[in-house]
């Protein structure tokens, strides 16, 4: 079928609208689809918005006019509307394609070397852009499609051109759940992928008048076992080694197996040079994952990470120039709203009004805390997840829930589990125990009868009255406050500092329990570790009824790892 547009700008603005039809379309079929690098259901949102973006801005950058026909113009307004406006992971790798074919607009007509030239460089930018490219993924698409155009030259045919890469494309798509393991196990295509070629396809429409022949595209495949060996990320851009213990070595993870950001966040930069930008990758690459930067080629950049600590993001790109249009989304809220965590413990079966979830480790301690009402979350073996806590939140099915962390996640953590967990329905609570010694005090004073918020404040009041410690042996050699402790050194903390450093752990503990009483204490709990040796309790009991006579000691076995006791004085 001949062509309904001359090949000028009037086609690329046709070829957005029909990109922007077909992905309205098939908006929600995309996100079904989406499992990688978060299950956020919202790849073809995502993607949809970007290329709305794009659109709207062919009047603002080509001209009010509708019909422009200058190629240059209009592909430079897409470009510039796409990132700026980029919606996601995938929006800001969409927004490169339009950058790509922008900057292979050089002469009065689209041709096949626009397209061919402009997949090649779109390819080249994302792969510039992305910090770690991840095989089965809209990138591998997008490659597979340039490799097609590629072999054309420039005198052939727009239409063949554009029905080779489009077909390129959607064969690529195809292979993407035997690329990625999470695709494979989800049973699905990549959403991204599918993405893409909808917006391929919408170029050969517009350039041909009519939609590619094509035979369906089977979007689910057979599910099959994880693979023990994951895929393996190609490194563009290596994390220097400097970056210290919260650097990330890998791609942005899925979600289901060991992501640990709450947020995205993504912002524009203006003012700005590739040095600058430069640094900000490898400062993002020490918070998070996901990294995506990407410019426009008129001096714009948009940034996208995903991380925990969305103000130190946002507040990395204060030193790369003026930040403006910031988005910071939360993946937990958004899963909350969409239904998508499925609680993974199982808790008490008593549904009233108000519950307690205490975070504990030990089999003693435990039962100690289920004793007092609460329902247990265990980290002996590992650090709880967000996911974890949030799912034993709603699936107590309570109105009101008390949070006692007791130390075992950040307040980063527990604000965004709170945020994500919390609506007009079911107020939850964040209590400041940083340790189960601190989490029984407030445990005392827990009156169910009382208001919710009043009982929090009681229950965090007696929390923050409760002085503790911890006594550990040393693993190996460390320079403290205190002086230098060498492996198998009793060491006594207050709190996270260390205080004492004695040869011998009970002499360690006697020491410790003076120096904590020395502010003076009606009552000293003692919690004993699974490695307390034996007699530990009865010497310390002993030590405190005979140098601080009158105040009275509680003893306890937790069976907690780690320390060998925690102590609270009340």
């Amino acid at each position: 079928m001949a062509p309904e547009l001359p090949m000028d700008g009037r086609v690329l603005e046709s070829w957005a609208r029909t990109a922007v039809a077909g992905l309205e379309k098939r908006c929600e079929e995309i996100n079904s689809l989406n499992v990688f690098p978060i299950p956020d259901s919202d790849t073809g949102t995502n993607l949809l918005f970007t290329m709305r973006a794009a659109l709207g801005a062919i009047d603002e950058y080509a001209g009010t006019a509708s019909g422009t026909k200058d190629v240059r113009q209009v592909a430079i307004a897409l470009a510039r509307g796409a990132v700026a406006g980029a919606r996601g992971n995938s929006g800001v790798i969409l927004s490169q394609v339009l950058r790509g074919v922008a900057e292979a607009a050089v002469t009065s007509a689209v041709d096949t070397r626009t397209v061919r030239t402009g997949l090649l460089m779109a390819t080249n930018l994302v792969t510039d852009a992305v910090s770690y490219l991840v095989e089965g993924t809209i990138v591998t698409v997008l490659r597979c499609a340039a490799d097609a155009a590629a072999e054309f030259p420039d005198e052939a045919p727009i239409a063949v051109t554009a029905r080779a890469a489009a077909d390129a494309a959607a064969s690529a798509l195809t292979r993407t759940p035997s690329q990625l393991d999470v695709l494979g196990t989800a049973g699905v295509v990549d959403a991204g992928g599918l993405g893409l070629v909808v917006i391929l396809d919408a170029l050969v429409t517009a350039v041909t008048g009519a939609p590619p022949d094509r035979a369906p595209i089977a979007l689910h495949v057979p599910r099959r076992t994880p693979s023990t060996h994951r895929a393996e990320p190609v490194p563009v851009v290596a994390p220097p080694a400097s970056q210290g213990p919260h650097a990330h070595p890998g791609p942005g993870p899925d979600c289901d197996e060991g992501s640990d950001q709450d947020f995205e966040v993504m912002y524009l930069v203006a003012e700005s040079d590739e040095d600058r930008m430069g640094e900000l990758r490898t400062t993002l690459n020490a918070l998070g994952d996901s990294i995506v930067i990407v410019g426009d080629g008129g001096g714009g950049w948009s940034v996208h990470v995903h991380c925990t600590d969305a103000g130190a993001a946002v507040e990395a790109g204060l030193s790369a120039g003026r930040i403006h249009g910031i988005r910071v989304s939360s993946f937990l809220v958004d899963a909350r709203d969409q239904g998508l965590l499925v609680p993974p413990v199982r808790t008490r079966p008593d549904q009233g009004e108000r519950g307690i979830v205490a975070v504990v480790a030990g089999d003693g301690a435990a039962e100690l805390f289920a004793s007092e009402g609460a329902t247990v979350l265990r980290c002996d073996d590992a650090p709880v997840t967000r996911a974890q806590l949030l799912g034993i939140i709603r699936q107590m099915g309570r109105t009101e829930v008390l949070v006692l962390p007791n130390g075992a996640l950040t307040a980063q953590e527990l604000v965004a589990v709170s945020a994500a967990a919390r609506d007009a329905r079911h107020e939850v609570l964040l209590l400041a125990t940083s340790a189960m010694v601190q989490g029984l005090a407030s445990l005392a004073v827990h009156d169910p009868e009382r208001e919710a918020v009043d009982d929090a404040f009681a229950m965090s009041e007696a929390a923050a009255a409760t002085r503790w410690g911890s006594l550990r042996i040393a693993r190996e050699r460390a320079l403290t406050y205190v002086g230098t402790c060498e492996p198998g050194d009793g060491i006594g903390l207050m709190g996270h500092e260390v205080i004492v450093i004695e040869p011998d752990a009970v002499a360690a503990g006697r020491r410790l329990v003076d120096l904590v009483l020395g502010a003076g204490g009606e009552l000293v709990t003692l919690l004993m570790g699974s490695e307390a040796p034996e007699g530990l309790d009865t010497e310390l009991a002993d030590h405190i009824s005979q140098r601080h006579p009158g105040v009275e000691v509680m003893i306890y076995h937790g069976g907690q790892p780690g320390d060998l006791l925690q102590l609270g004085v009340e």
